[in-house]
């Protein structure tokens, strides 16, 4: 995306600023809405932006395809207390977003008011749109920790596979990382397979 012109790029960023943060906003939601007042209380109940975005993580969607924004914080405890399944459906909160807002945004396509082929902002926005939230979706679904899939991935194991997961979870960002660098040295696209095929395939059910 670096290499992209300015009139490319601007689209992009918009989208990517407004995705990070609605999937951000979708788990303070959830939380409080399962009687956690944490992200109420440190200002993250909002689709401000500027509550959301961890400028590493919006830096590295741009450069790598893929990126971040600031967790928001929660307190296990008192969702579980309301809610047994509560730390998963505020994980799942996040990607669920994704999924709807990509969702959404193909209605004007299909109703051909827009065209994603053409070379106006509007198209170039709505197909940078789509395609965003499509790769946050799966990217969040990834079963490693701190991503929201080893959440969701948690609650439908036995106990002997959440004992494992929770053996593995301090080196999540690690696995990540290894993930990354093996595809960079192999010249295999590992995020690609996992990640970009489905959302492709997903984004080529949605389009017309």
């Amino acid at each position: 995306m670096l290499n992209y012109p300015l009139e490319l790029l601007i689209p992009f960023v918009l989208a990517i600023i407004i995705s990070l943060s609605v999937h951000e906003f979708s788990h303070a939601l959830a939380a409080d809405q399962l009687g956690d007042d944490t992200p109420r209380l440190q200002g993250r109940l909002t689709l401000n932006p500027l509550a959301h975005l961890d400028l590493l993580g919006s830096l590295m969607f741009i450069i790598a395809g893929f990126g971040w924004a600031r967790p928001v914080q929660i307190n296990p405890y008192t969702i579980q207390r309301r809610h047994p399944a509560g730390l998963m459906i505020v994980a799942a909160a996040g990607p669920f977003s994704n999924l709807l807002l990509a969702i959404v945004a193909t209605i004007p396509v299909r109703a051909e008011l827009i065209s994603v082929t053409s070379s106006s902002f509007l198209s170039q926005f709505f197909g940078a749109f789509i395609w965003i939230n499509l790769i946050l979706l799966f990217f969040n679904l990834l079963p490693i920790s701190p991503l929201d899939g080893e959440k969701i991935l948690d609650f439908f194991l036995p106990p002997r596979g959440q004992d494992l997961l929770r053996q593995i979870r301090p080196y999540g960002m690690y696995i990540l990382m290894g993930l990354i660098i093996l595809g960079s040295l192999s010249g295999f696209d590992i995020f690609g397979l996992i990640i970009g095929k489905p959302a492709l395939s997903i984004m080529n059910l949605l389009l017309p």
